[in-house]
């Protein structure tokens, strides 16, 4: 409710005013869609809980949840896709919220790091109009059964009476440039000498099974993946963290590229 010693419409002036100019300056910094460049995007959510849930401390500073790996995984992997494709992507990423009214200028939108993630309604209904429209959400980067419990809550709401299923190594998203005979399990570079899985204690409880990573799919009418999200593996770090060392490179950077690759090309032809 206003406070009674300021009158509700200078109260809510003051909120619109605000709104707008915190918009406007977030749409100063942001790129325009080139519609004729492949602009990676990642999406900005919010995140429930406190420290180490939907924020933590690496690097030297603090991350929210959504932007894990923003935006030098992006960067790399743009470079890649150039490198390795014919997709002309842009070199600099792109940064939205689901309830941008451009959203739909993108044909692939990118989730990180989602086990906290918390979707108003306005999102959710954003999210389904973007789907149902022929956008493509990749989620990636979120590991055992709570987190997955989340995202799936939220995806009950955004695509009601849809299930998702596990792609098989069979599904042509393995095998649109790159052949792909193993879904990759990418730990983040701090985890990656201690096997490919990454502690139970970083992740949320309960964190059930950690040790299967699988693309996991919502289908439209016609059976194509409409959304889908790589659980139980970071691919994004294989591309964020290229440049630490050529073991990592070779072991992880070099799938979670072929991974990748064969989604967005996927995505952009399908």
């Amino acid at each position: 409710m206003f406070s009674q010693r300021v009158p509700a419409k200078t109260s809510l002036l003051a909120v619109l005013l605000a709104t707008l100019t915190a918009a406007e300056e977030r749409a100063r910094d942001e790129p325009a869609y080139d519609l004729t460049t492949f602009m990676p995007t990642r999406i900005e959510y919010d995140s429930v809980g406190g420290w180490g849930e939907a924020f933590y401390g690496y690097d030297g500073r603090i991350w929210e949840r959504w932007e894990t790996d923003f935006p030098q995984a992006e960067r790399n992997f743009a470079k890649r896709l150039r490198e390795l494709t014919g997709v002309v992507a842009s070199r600099e990423p792109a940064r939205r919220r689901l309830t941008d009214d451009d959203l739909g200028d993108s044909p692939l939108i990118f989730m990180s790091d989602v086990g906290y993630m918390r979707l108003t309604e306005a999102e959710k209904l954003a999210l389904r109009d973007y789907l149902h429209n022929g956008g493509f959400l990749w989620v990636d980067d979120f590991w055992g059964d709570a987190e997955w419990a989340s995202f799936e809550r939220a995806m009950t709401d955004v695509l009601p009476g849809r299930r998702w299923r596990v792609l098989p190594i069979e599904h042509a998203i393995f095998h649109t440039v790159f052949d792909i005979e193993e879904m990759p399990q990418i730990p983040a570079r701090d985890f990656a000498g201690y096997g490919t899985t990454e502690p139970a204690g970083i992740h949320r409880f309960p964190q059930g099974s950690l040790e299967t990573p699988t693309i996991r799919a919502y289908l439209d009418d016609d059976g194509r993946p409409m959304a889908i999200a790589t659980h139980n593996t970071d691919i994004a770090d294989g591309w964020e963290r290229e440049s630490y060392g050529e073991w990592y490179f070779e072991e992880f950077s070099t799938k979670s590229y072929r991974l990748g690759i064969n989604v967005v090309v996927y995505a952009l032809s399908h």
